[in-house]
């Protein structure tokens, strides 16, 4: 198994905070997809930003981040902006569906948000 260094655009700092949201390997980064990845990161190291999900999705590519394509930087800053705006535990919103992601339960589903007495 190959490390997440090994792929490019992840260096070590980033290869640590991936492994400490449970991301450890460059398979299971490609299986997370770069959303998921980010969504995670981004509840543990609320510091990440846009730059980091375009490095991510440029890993699972294998491309430079600055080489993605228009279209797909487009679609990846409005998932950032979402994050930003609308993420968990903002006013109840629901995070955005995360490709390859399948009947996961929307942030905060299960807490309870206030006392009925």
């Amino acid at each position: 198994m190959d490390s997440l260094t090994s792929m490019m655009n992840i260096g070590k700092e980033m290869a640590r905070k991936l492994t400490a949201v449970g991301i450890d390997s460059p398979e299971a980064l490609v299986r997370t997809g770069a959303k998921h990845a980010f969504f995670k990161l981004k509840e543990l190291y609320p510091e990440v930003c846009l730059v980091h999900l375009y490095a991510l999705e440029g890993a699972i590519r294998n491309v430079g981040y600055h080489e993605l394509p228009e279209d797909t930087k487009k679609d990846l800053k409005g998932f950032s902006d979402f994050l930003k705006g609308q993420g968990p535990d903002r006013d109840g919103a629901q995070r955005p569906p995360v490709e390859g992601e399948k009947d996961a339960p929307p942030a905060g589903q299960g807490e309870h948000s206030g006392s009925t007495r």
